[in-house]
Parts: C-alpha cells; structure tokens; sequence
C-alpha cells in the first residue's frame, strides 16, 4: 500500500529487534500501521507467554484503542527492526482524509472487530457450556464462504481457541468437545476440528436463542 512520505514524517517511528511497543493491560490510545518488519502479538495464558499473531508489512495492529479506551488486551514486541505509523485519536481524522486506501483498509479492520465482538457476546449470553462450544463451531462456520455447510466441515481450530471464544477455561472446552466427540457430533485433531453436520448445531442454538427471547 503507497503512502504519501508526509506520512511517515508526522507520523513515523521505528522499534528495535526486541523492543516492546506497548504491554498487555496498558492503556491503549494509540494503533499502529506496518510500513516495514515483523511484529509478534503475544499474550499471558497461564502464567505464559504465547504468541497469538506475527503482523508484517501493510498489518495494522493495536485498533481497537480506536474504538474503545479500555486496557490493552496483549503484548506487541518488535521481532526485526521495524518501521511503523503511529496513530491516535487526535490525528486520526488526519488519516482518513489523506489516504483513503488505508482509511478503507481500516474501515474494513474495524466493522469486523464489531461483528466479532457482537458475536462473542451472542456465545457468552447462552447459559449452558454445550450450546456455548456449538455456537462457536458455527461462528468459525459462518466465517468461512467457502464451506458448503451441507456437507461435513474442517475447522482450523484448537481446543483453546474454542475456550477463548468462549469464554471457558480450556479443560471446560476440551470436556464439552471429547463428549460432542463420544456422540460422533464432531472429530477431534491437534490442529482441527471435524464438524459432522453443523446444521444440526445451528438448529439447536436457534431453537434456544428463541425460546430465550420468547
């Protein structure tokens, strides 16, 4: 993506290899556009540090301190030397209006942060660990055009993945998916999960979010 150099004089600013560049549970006020290098996004679990995400050039990172002021929710460490823009709030509308490309990029970041954050609350509001782990196999579902959800379905997920969304610790997730397993609903592998028939769990998670409602 081309930038105007203007950019990177007002807005520049580079990390070493090595160099955080803001904490979990800091506050966050700031996001952040890749012109050059790699960026590891990592985050406490248990006590440990565990990489969620590696962003390279043209990745935007740290975003959501644009749309709401709360702690940062992991760690950003600088894996090569990199060169970033740094924006907040107060420069923000300076962005939109002298790159729409990126501006658009953003947009397009943003609307689904929303869609995830609204779909999360959807998972967390159901009452029974179950219907929670199902809504999250049909949520992955849903994420992907490519799947025919007539037919049987490889989720690219783990155990903790599904215990993130929602909401659970993992050994939780990971007792719900081995009974799901038991009743031949879905097929557990290191790095994927089978879903014999995710209407099934559809129908099942309409049914109770209507009753929920009525």
């Amino acid at each position: 993506m081309l930038l105007d150099d203007s950019f990177f004089e007002r807005f520049g600013v580079e990390y070493s290899p090595n160099e955080i560049i803001f904490c979990e549970f800091e506050p966050g006020y700031e996001f952040y556009f890749i012109q050059s290098g790699s960026v590891k996004i990592v985050k406490l679990i248990n006590d440990r540090e565990k990489t969620i995400d590696v962003m390279t050039d043209g990745d935007v990172f740290g975003e959501m301190a644009i749309l709401e002021q709360e702690p940062r929710s992991a760690t950003a460490i600088a894996m090569t030397h990199v060169k970033l823009l740094k924006f907040h709030r107060d420069n923000f509308d300076a962005l939109l209006q002298g790159n729409p490309q990126l501006a658009y990029k953003l947009l397009l970041i943003f609307s689904k942060r929303i869609y995830d954050a609204k779909r999360r609350l959807m998972i967390l509001l159901l009452d029974d660990p179950q219907l929670k782990v199902m809504d999250v196999l049909n949520m992955l579902a849903e994420q992907d055009p490519q799947l025919d959800l007539q037919d049987e379905i490889h989720l690219p997920v783990t155990a903790e993945s599904v215990a993130s969304w929602a909401g659970m610790a993992e050994s939780e997730a990971q007792k719900v998916l081995t009974h799901l397993n038991k009743l031949n609903k879905i097929e557990l592998y290191g790095d994927k999960i089978v879903v014999r028939n995710i209407r099934d769990f559809q129908r099942v998670i309409a049914s109770r979010r209507k009753n929920m409602y009525t």
